[in-house]
């Protein structure tokens, strides 16, 4: 089986990925499908005080599925309500291009043995001090965080004023309370 990548209007994702579970149960095309993921990522946000968990979809308006993709299969899905297209379908190219195993890899979080990449663990509403960059000994308050941790925009006191800054999760260190 391969994967394929299958458009679909926004937040349609987890209804279209519904609809063809539901629609293939018990039918001989249901042997054709593995896996069919809405990627999502779970955030956390401050409200009111309080950090809450949520999930957001990592790529809005795709659903991931694992198929051999028959011209049947093709159809079936294509018929389904909120779907545009597969990826890789043009004019021209009539068939999907299926994902590359690298591509299907990093989606389902495996990752390469020589890709090193390191964990931070900051949240929207830490004090941190920044320990390298043009904002060294800064202090400042962590108000997004991307790619784990990795990323971070913080509020730094520039001449008076408070300044969004992005700087990566290496060039800033926890302020212990």
């Amino acid at each position: 089986m391969k994967w394929y990548v299958i458009n679909t209007y926004s937040s349609f994702e987890k209804k279209v990925k519904a609809a063809i579970e539901k629609g293939l149960e018990g039918t001989e095309l249901a042997e054709k499908v593995g896996q069919i993921l809405v990627p999502v990522r779970k955030t956390f946000i401050i409200r009111e005080g309080k950090k809450i968990e949520r999930e957001r979809k990592v790529f809005t308006g795709y659903v991931i599925l694992e198929a051999d993709l028959t011209p049947e299969l093709r159809t079936y899905i294509m018929g389904i309500a909120g779907v545009t297209k597969f990826l890789g379908m043009s004019r021209t190219q009539k068939n999907p291009i299926p994902l590359s195993q690298e591509e299907v890899d990093r989606l389902l979080g495996i990752a390469d043995p020589d890709r090193d990449l390191e964990k931070f663990s900051y949240m929207p509403g830490d004090m941190v001090k920044v320990i390298s960059g043009p904002f060294t000994d800064f202090e400042g308050v962590v108000q997004k965080t991307a790619d784990e941790g990795a990323k971070l925009t913080i509020d730094v006191t520039v001449f008076g004023r408070r300044t969004p800054v992005e700087l990566s999760g290496s060039q800033v260190e926890l302020i212990k309370k």
